[in-house]
């Protein structure tokens, strides 16, 4: 039988994050947890959404992103159509910006190689220079 309700903790080893950031997420508005006293309890909702923040986290989505789903799906809670399309929308503007992020890194390689060939072809032409120079000094 799979457990239905989890303590911070029980999350937060889980997840391996800290107890301070699921509370930031609550405080964010992304988990609601009930309260007995000062004890919080997720459940398994609240697991799930926590899964998918961070899921969403390593994927590039602001918690803003985050919330704006999770308020789509709420709204439907068996998903629509206006989700899907949120989803797909924020899914293709990701796959844009690491394109450009792809680009932007394979035009900083070129131009570190450019930089590091014309410094590499500096530091001979000193140490030709301070050859040079000693040379003359010792036919002295």
């Amino acid at each position: 039988m799979s457990k239905t309700t989890f303590s911070i903790r029980d999350l937060a080893s889980e997840f391996d994050v800290t107890t301070r950031s699921i509370r930031f997420y609550e405080d964010q508005g992304l988990l609601f947890p009930t309260r007995k006293g000062q004890t919080r309890i997720y459940s398994s909702q609240d697991r799930v959404r926590l899964k998918l923040i961070l899921r969403g986290k390593r994927l590039g989505f602001s918690l803003a992103e985050s919330k704006e789903l999770f308020e789509l799906w709420d709204q439907t809670p068996g998903g629509s159509m206006k989700q899907l399309e949120r989803l797909q929308a924020k899914i293709t503007e990701k796959k844009q910006a690491l394109e450009q992020q792809l680009n932007d890194i394979a035009m900083l390689q070129i131009e570190l190689d450019s930089a590091e060939a014309r410094c590499q072809s500096a530091m001979q032409e000193l140490l030709l220079q301070e050859q040079k120079a000693l040379q003359e000094q010792n036919a002295k």
